[in-house]
């Protein structure tokens, strides 16, 4: 198995993580699952779902990489970049389309899906990098920790705008029957 292929996998698995992803909290409430996953149908909460999701399949990579004596550099800083950059892209593609023609379920699987292939591109070419940034993945072990805190800061203190807002149950934060 090539690096290419277990990245072709990776979109597989990282849609479908997402996609379970997106009902932990509700089937398991809890101060955990809300830092992990999304709380509220708010644009926000399911940049979770990107994050988590490309983390989680990177953590099942790493074992698949070693157990296929695959050569790989800068592992936890692609790790990093891949998720934390995932946010930003997703939001400058869909947050246009969203303000042009509102909500479409269609339209927001299409760019997480389009999302995900270009991070898995972005990672096989870090991967593939012949300069080791060992300090780097050092660092971006912080850094993944401490974005999570900003998640749970952000989950728990949600700023008064729309992207931090939940249509459906009209509220920021945590609904109050998910509570």
């Amino acid at each position: 198995m090539s690096l290419k292929k277990i990245k072709i996998i990776g979109v597989v698995v990282i849609f479908l993580l997402t996609v379970l992803f997106h009902f932990l909290y509700d089937i398991f409430p809890n101060v955990v699952f809300s830092i992990f996953f999304p709380v509220n149908e708010s644009i926000w909460e399911h940049m979770k779902l990107l994050y988590s999701g490309i983390l989680v399949w990177g953590i099942i990579e790493y074992f698949i990489l070693k157990s296929k004596n695959i050569k790989f550099n800068n592992f936890g800083y692609q790790l990093f970049l891949t998720a934390f950059s995932s946010i930003p892209i997703y939001l400058i593609i869909f947050l246009p389309i969203y303000n042009l023609i509102g909500e479409n379920m269609v339209v927001s699987i299409g760019i997480l899906i389009l999302v995900i292939i270009l991070e898995q591109i972005f990672s096989y070419y870090l991967l593939k990098d012949k300069n080791d940034k060992d300090i780097l993945d050092k660092i971006s072990i912080v850094l993944i920790i401490l974005f999570y805190v900003v998640f749970a800061f952000l989950t728990y203190n949600p700023i008064k705008n729309y992207i931090f807002y939940d249509t459906q149950d009209h509220v920021y934060g945590i609904p109050i029957n998910k509570a």
